[in-house]
């Protein structure tokens, strides 16, 4: 055992290209099992996945060595190419994403949200979800990038 410690945990939220509805109800367990999959097979920690149709949350524990920009686009690609051989031949993923930290401490309460999505949506769109995690996390933001 070396002499460094981790606790490295990104909240991580992309949607469907233009934000259309195409996770559809019926295979998006499978999805969400199958990037549960895929964090694990790149060697990292799923806490949890959830989502509706036209984005997915994720909340996962990165090595120090993983950068998430490169976790992210392989994620990404795995994930798309499984939707498009099993779902749905013309989906695509939206550019970019949004990933804020998560302290331990707040690993329940964020695993409970990323969990309840389908209930939250209820009440909430996307955008206005996304507006609310980006003000919440201090990120500045350009409102024509969210529509």
């Amino acid at each position: 055992m070396g002499s460094t410690f981790l606790s490295l945990h990104y909240h991580i939220v992309f949607s469907t290209k233009e934000r259309r509805p195409l996770i559809r109800a019926e295979w998006r367990p499978r999805l969400h099992e199958y990037l549960a999959g895929t964090v694990r097979s790149m060697g990292e920690i799923a806490e949890a996945v959830g989502g509706v149709e036209d984005h997915v949350h994720l909340l996962v524990g990165l090595r120090a060595t993983h950068c998430l920009a490169e976790f992210l686009r392989e994620l990404k690609k795995a994930s798309s190419a499984w939707i498009l051989k099993n779902h749905d031949p013309q989906f695509n993923w939206q550019d970019g994403y949004s990933a804020f930290t998560v302290s331990a401490t707040h690993l329940g309460p964020a695993r409970k949200y990323i969990i309840g999505q389908e209930e939250h949506h209820r009440k909430l769109s996307f955008v206005d979800e996304l507006k609310q995690l980006l003000e919440k996390n201090g990120v500045k933001y350009d409102a024509k990038y969210l529509l």
